[in-house]
């Protein structure tokens, strides 16, 4: 069982800590335990509990009606409420779909914003908030690899799906290769940085995950790209990424050199200066 802290149901929720409280005391929805030093703790249940009364009270309900409902109410409300899911509650709708392995909720909210935004949109404005969200998660101990693996699959068919549907560019068209280095194997963002370079027009070539240095040096002399991409999120010793990009910078200069990912973001400017840096879409097309 996880023990969050109420920070923690802050960030998972959106629901500010001193309104928690509030509901708690008054109310008496949730029931925390208190460590020796009185500081509040809350199970995986009572997360669930709450991001159902969230989706409840975004939608309309007042929370003095909601306090009325059993727990078995609440969850049943919740659930027929997301029949009719609207675009505001969509993170918290992909956040009980992880915790509940409910892919038919996850697609259904997926279809809804698809309706009206562009994936790049979905991937910026609802995907990446969630998945800082469920990293809170990660670092409790409450969220299992079959959990995370369950949800990677579901975004990376999305976006893998959609790529299909783009015409491929002409061979003679200058290319970008995009790669993951060796000990990388999330993809998320390395494919929506493919997707998002498609559906401008622009010849990408995706090598994938883990790919071996030498691998690539072959590829790059075959391909002759304009620039390369990858994207680092697993970590690593920051004097090891930034040998990795002084080298990089040497073998494959002068080509144009891109990367994005927590670990990009965390280094900032201690990586060379030649190297580009992605954090959003839109330094993507700038560049």
């Amino acid at each position: 069982m996880a023990g969050y802290k109420i920070r923690d149901l802050e960030i998972l929720t959106g629901i500010k800590a001193h309104t928690i409280r509030m509901w708690e005391k008054r109310y008496g929805l949730l029931t925390p335990q208190r460590t020796d030093t009185h500081i509040r703790t809350y199970s995986d249940e009572e997360l669930l509990v709450l991001l159902n009364v969230s989706l409840l009270n975004k939608k309309g309900y007042k929370i003095s009606r909601i306090a009325d409902m059993s727990i078995e109410e609440i969850f049943a409300t919740s659930k027929s409420m997301q029949d009719h899911a609207e675009t505001d509650t969509s993170i918290e709708q992909f956040i009980v779909s992880v915790l509940q392995l409910d892919e038919q909720l996850f697609q259904l909210t997926f279809q809804e914003l698809s309706h009206t935004k562009s994936l790049s949109l979905i991937f910026t404005e609802y995907i990446i908030p969630f998945l800082q969200r469920i990293g809170v998660m990660w670092l409790v101990g409450t969220i299992n690899p079959a959990q995370e693996h369950f949800i990677s699959n579901l975004i990376r068919q999305k976006i893998i799906a959609a790529i299909d549907l783009l015409p491929i560019p002409h061979p003679d068209q200058p290319k970008i290769i995009l790669y993951l280095p060796e000990h990388e194997w999330h993809e998320i963002s390395l494919l929506v940085y493919h997707y998002h370079l498609r559906s401008m027009g622009l010849n990408s070539v995706y090598l994938g995950q883990a790919l071996p240095y030498e691998a690539l040096l072959k590829t790059v002399a075959v391909l002759k790209p304009k620039a390369v991409i990858s994207s680092w999120l697993t970590a690593m010793e920051p004097q090891g990424i930034c040998n990795y990009f002084n080298q990089i910078q040497t073998d494959l200069a002068p080509i144009t050199i891109l990367a994005g990912g927590y670990q990009i973001d965390q280094l900032g400017s201690l990586l060379p200066n030649n190297i580009k840096q992605i954090h959003t879409l839109s330094d993507l097309e700038n560049i």
